[in-house]
């Protein structure tokens, strides 16, 4: 079995086109329902404020499958490690044989999760935005700004964090490497009413973004919320919204933001990959709110895996 260290990971994986196009790949597959998903199997550590997930899917045509481990724990900060970590099993498809290990420490994740939002606000977003809401300042509140360099130009980012420490930071290296002002906002309401598009990205309990601060035209990509007790939107958004997206509806609906929303059905829901896929419209005026949901999919992992093992290999 061959071993792959984090840093050669991150040497040949990158937040660029062809890893998108590799994501947007297997969200149209799973709309089609012809790969082999379970569902999450997740550990809770709460008293350590701690949580593990364990992810994997089948697509068929790719030689292997990931098992993905991924775990949060933050409190860690305080204690000088990161939030996130985790890592990668790649199982060869035909025989089952073990075939990678990748100790990615939660970049493959990280990587995929970005990439996911870039893909929801290209065809959700207006297809002119100026400003960008990020609420967080973790690492994916630096990612999926980043990310979404890929599919959109804008002028600005509005930040707003718990920290104001963290938030200045955030602003010091977003403004540094993308070369765009960021916006230090006093509370999310400042933050929200300004943007073209809202990233939530944080571990919140109890929501962080009301309903009434949505304005017309505004999208939202909810990021964070990847487990029943976790919540970032008010519920009363989902009735505000025109168009209500989510990865994979039956995932939302027990561990992502829907599962706060009793009342709203299925129905009411498209999943990514059919707008991906042409069977459904995505963003269609300018006035329209739009929300996505994304927990997080096992083919995804799958898919980031197999293209970080096929960059590699063509590197030796």
């Amino acid at each position: 079995m061959e071993h792959y260290q984090e840093e050669a990971i991150r040497n040949h994986v990158t937040l660029c086109d062809d890893a998108l196009i590799e994501i947007e790949e297997a969200f149209k597959k799973l709309h089609s329902r012809t790969v082999s998903q379970p569902p999450v199997i997740r550990v809770d550590i709460p008293e350590h404020r701690g949580e593990a997930d364990i992810k994997t899917a089948y697509i068929p045509g790719l030689s292997t499958f990931a098992i993905k481990v991924s775990c949060g724990f933050f409190n860690n900060p305080s204690i000088g490690l990161p939030s996130l970590g985790g890592l990668m099993l790649a199982m060869d498809a035909k025989t089952g044989v073990p075939k990678a290990l990748l100790a990615d420490n939660g970049y493959l994740t990280d990587v995929r999760t970005a990439l996911a939002g870039a893909i929801a606000a290209d065809r959700l977003a207006k297809k002119t935005i100026s400003t960008v809401a990020v609420f967080g300042t973790g690492m994916q509140a630096r990612l999926q700004v980043k990310a979404l360099k890929l599919v959109r130009d804008f002028a600005e980012v509005v930040v707003f964090g718990r920290s104001e420490e963290k938030a200045l930071l955030y602003k010091k290296e977003i403004e540094e490497e993308l070369n765009v002002p960021v916006h230090v906002a006093k509370n999310g309401k400042e933050a929200a009413e300004q943007a073209d598009l809202i990233v939530t990205t944080t571990p919140a309990e109890q929501y962080i973004l009301k309903a009434d601060w949505l304005l017309p035209g505004v999208h939202v990509n909810a990021i964070g919320s990847d487990a029943e007790h976790k919540q970032e939107i008010e519920p009363a958004a989902f009735f505000k919204a025109d168009k209500v997206v989510c990865d994979l509806y039956s995932q939302s609906s027990t561990i992502g933001e829907l599962h706060h929303v009793q009342d709203f059905l299925a129905e009411h829901t498209i999943e990514l990959g059919a707008i991906l896929t042409g069977e459904k419209e995505g963003r269609t005026s300018e006035r329209e709110r739009t929300i996505c949901d994304l927990t997080g999919t096992g083919v995804q992992d799958t898919a980031i895996a197999n293209y970080a093992l096929a960059k590699m290999k063509r590197s030796e």
